[in-house]
């Protein structure tokens, strides 16, 4: 008899909350936790001022404002959670509160989670009529905020610095950067741009002071060796003086001289600045372009310009996903608690080159499919609809200069053909004509229709057409053979 199979284990087991957490030690729920970015503890003391001093350095600041700007910047959209009635509703609800509010602010302030590791916002709700509006979103400095032995968020204030525990569906927070989920303050961008801002702004200093050696030479001083205390400082004040008074006096006895600073092999500081301005781009945009790149693209490259919409549209998920989970969701819930929760969405990655995709359609097209109007609207945007218009009959074939004889043959027998088929079709519309002027309503006619179409009396016009298309046929054979 074979054995049973073991039951799921339901619990958690591997919990951070019962103080078995060996990275961290013992924490109780109350008690807050602090960041284990090894960065931030080991030269910041766990402050995030150490990474807010990040974005004052040129390219950290240019990198990083074409990043956020690649998402604040892309249309966003919400998407009805389901098919429903109430589905929709909430959807259309949810996408007017993000029409009245700085939507996209509140994106580009959000977005410095990524940067830090963690980002806070703080929903100011409101009501109209029976509903609970969203009348702001505001993004507080994420210094003010830590996370308890529980995983909650609290404020920190002057009267509570372990930390005022926050109401529940008031702030809408994430983390992300973090290589596991133990960590709720995340790891940002700082932790890896912190070295190579730091060697820039090093070498930089070291720059300036080997510049100020080659741009002035130094001031040498030699006294004798049975001068004194006070001879010795006459004499550097001296030096001192060469460098900005227009004249100096030293003693007899004295010497000043120039040293011009002798220069022995390479000492490039532009080499190490350039090579911390590509780090920092590779942290930011995963690749080494810069601001000065090609407008409208994070790199000169099409390699660098899909690593870019990579990285931008996964921005785009953290910051809308988190939103969904949580904004969105208690809106649907207090608001339409039957509905599904919308989803808002942001329209990432570049615009598809038009002629290249009518240049596919045409060849789809000649393999015999033809696209839908809704395809035509989504590719090629609104103010299209469907040609009606009967189609344009070839050019007519060109006949012998002078020669309109075939025209007036086809003429005339097109007039005859007219002239007999009258009666044909007076015949076939009377019903027609007497359900038109019977009919109560349009329901009625369209009913009506249905039913005279297997009825209707076609014989008399089948023969007209049937002679029509046998006299056309012969006198086509005979302009052949005249034409032979």
């Amino acid at each position: 008899m074979a054995s049973e199979a073991p039951k799921p284990e339901m619990q958690e087991v591997a919990s951070t909350l019962d103080g078995r957490d060996i990275t961290r030690g013992y924490v109780t729920p109350l008690q807050l936790l602090q960041p284990t970015d090894s960065v931030l503890a080991t030269r910041g003391g766990g402050d995030l001022r150490l990474y807010e001093e990040l974005l004052r350095d040129d390219q950290v600041k240019a990198t990083w404002q074409q990043r956020q700007l690649a998402v604040a910047s892309a249309e966003w959209e919400v998407e009805a959670g389901g098919n429903r009635r109430q589905d929709k509703a909430a959807a259309a609800f949810l996408r007017e509160q993000l029409q009245s509010i700085r939507f996209d602010r509140a994106t580009t302030n959000m977005l410095h989670g990524i940067f830090y590791g963690y980002a806070v916002a703080e929903c100011l709700w409101g009501h109209e009529g029976r509903y609970v509006t969203l009348d702001a979103l505001k993004v507080r400095n994420r210094r003010r905020f830590r996370f308890d032995g529980a995983g909650r968020l609290r404020l920190l204030t002057a009267s509570t610095p372990e930390g005022e525990l926050l109401p529940e569906r008031k702030f809408w927070h994430f983390s992300t950067g973090a290589d596991h989920d133990d960590e709720p303050y995340g790891q940002g961008l700082g932790h890896w741009l912190y070295w190579p801002v730091f060697f820039k702004r090093n070498g930089l200093r070291l720059w300036l002071v080997f510049l100020d050696k080659f741009g002035q030479p130094t001031a040498k001083g030699t006294y004798p060796g049975s001068s004194t205390e006070a001879q010795k400082q006459k004499l550097l004040q001296a030096l001192q003086a060469v460098h900005s008074d227009s004249g100096v006096i030293v003693p007899d006895g004295m010497q000043i001289e120039l040293i011009e600073a002798a220069r022995s092999g390479t000492a490039d500081y532009t080499s190490l600045y350039d090579r911390m301005d590509r780090a920092i781009a590779k942290v930011i945009l995963g690749h080494t372009g810069s601001s000065e790149s090609t407008p409208g693209r994070l790199g000169g490259e099409d390699m660098a310009g899909e690593v870019r919409d990579d990285i931008t549209k996964a921005d785009a998920d953290v910051v809308c996903e988190s939103f969904n989970q949580s904004v969105a969701r208690w809106l649907t819930e207090w608001n339409f608690p039957s509905a599904k929760t919308p989803r808002v969405w942001r329209r990432m990655g570049q615009p598809e080159d038009l002629n290249k995709l009518a240049e596919r359609d045409e060849r789809v097209s000649r393999l015999g499919y033809r696209p839908s109007l809704r395809y035509i609207q989504e590719r090629y945007g609104d103010g299209w609809e469907v040609d009606s218009r009967p189609p344009q009959s070839a050019a007519p074939v060109g006949f012998a200069e002078g020669d309109d004889s075939a025209k007036r043959r086809g003429d005339m027998m097109a007039d005859r053909l007219e002239r007999e088929a009258e009666p044909a079709w007076g015949e076939m519309m009377e019903p027609v004509r007497r359900l038109v002027a019977n009919a109560s309503s349009l329901a009625e006619i369209r009913d009506g229709l249905e039913a005279l179409y297997a009825e209707m009396p076609s014989e008399q016009l089948a023969k007209v057409m049937q002679k029509a298309i046998a006299t056309a046929e012969l006198s086509g054979r005979a302009d052949v053979s005249e034409g032979e």
